[in-house]
């Protein structure tokens, strides 16, 4: 093994890339290139290969916008004057006053006191070192980066209390146990595996991993482990890029994942359904979508009420229905 593999670089949280590049795009008023991002934002800037091959980093950087877009984080494209069509030097960058709070926001004086606090335990806290290097990186592209940034974080997702101990078990190749709950089902059932990897896709964390018992591969999505993961013996060595892999197999799910939706112009639903990754309108108020878990599609579409209609697929329209049936009986 030579130094340089054995000196790879640690993973960087999702959460502090997406915070990183979040500071990046509020703090440049022309934008920047994916070139500069890649090269220059913490979580990308680690495995970034200046003239080598960096498209799984271009990739992952894709998924990073849709996911900050679903966060409600105003991200804007500017294509070069000139140079209508140039993809490759687009630049992107998140307008200060889109991302300020609106104006009728006010705080009374005991929640302006418990701002300030958290913000000087922000300020104090691990990440604001790895903030500061990013501050200085800005700084030698040229872009100024003077104004103070706590305003702008997004609302990140926490991790599942399972992440930790799979990272855990992944890094040292044990089996492990957990009890998993699937939807339509009253009762967990314990699932031993080995854990091969730990991807986010769709803003979600999911576990790839084989089952102990059959030798399958199998993929669990972190939300639905309702207990304690335990770890165990030494697991068997399965080489291979299971990360890429994992994100291959869902990407493929992703794509033959399709919903067409009839949507209440103007409505929240369709601001949000719009800014979906892969959306599509398809007819007037009709959009086509992409998702990979059917379950938790009809949770959100749900929660729109009357704002959506599901034309197909009939498995899913029958999922929505039964949850709105269910919350109308909870309440009558």
């Amino acid at each position: 093994m030579t130094t340089s593999a054995a000196a790879a670089p640690a993973p960087v949280p999702v959460e502090d890339r997406l915070f990183s590049l979040v500071l990046a795009l509020v703090a440049t008023e022309s934008g920047l290139t994916k070139a500069e991002i890649l090269s220059s934002v913490r979580g990308y800037a680690q495995r970034f290969v200046a003239g080598g091959d960096n498209a799984n980093l271009e990739r992952q950087f894709e998924r990073d916008k849709d996911d900050i877009r679903e966060l409600g984080v105003p991200l804007e494209t500017i294509e070069p004057l000139g140079e209508p069509g140039d993809n490759h030097n687009l630049r992107y960058r998140i307008p200060k006053g889109a991302y300020d709070l609106p104006d009728d926001v006010r705080f009374t004086s005991d929640e302006v006191a418990l701002l300030n606090l958290a913000a000087m335990v922000w300020r104090e806290g691990s990440l604001s070192a790895e903030s500061r290097r990013a501050l200085t990186k800005l700084r030698a592209l040229g872009i100024a980066a003077d104004e103070p940034v706590l305003g702008y974080a997004p609302r990140l997702r926490l991790r599942d209390a399972a992440f930790d101990p799979l990272t855990q078990a992944i890094d040292r190749g044990q089996v492990v146990r957990f009890p998993y709950l699937k939807p339509g089902e009253t009762r967990a059932r314990e699932r031993v595996v080995i854990p091969l990897a730990l991807v986010q896709y769709d803003g979600r964390w999911h576990l790839s991993a084989e089952d102990l018992a059959t030798g399958k591969g199998k993929t669990f999505l972190l939300r639905r482990i309702v207990g304690k993961v335990t770890s165990g013996r030494a697991a068997p060595q399965r080489p291979g890029d299971h990360t890429a892999r994992a994100l291959a197999e869902l990407e493929e799910v992703w794509q033959r994942g399709i919903a067409e939706l009839e949507v209440r112009a103007g409505s929240d639903a369709a601001l949000r359904l719009a800014h979906r990754r892969g959306t599509e309108e398809i007819a007037p108020d009709v959009v086509r979508v992409h998702f990979v878990d059917l379950a938790i599609l009809a949770d959100e579409l749900a929660g729109f009420g009357p704002e959506v209609l599901v034309l197909s697929p009939p498995a899913l329209r029958d999922a929505v229905i039964e949850r709105l049936t269910t919350t109308t009986g909870d309440h009558a």
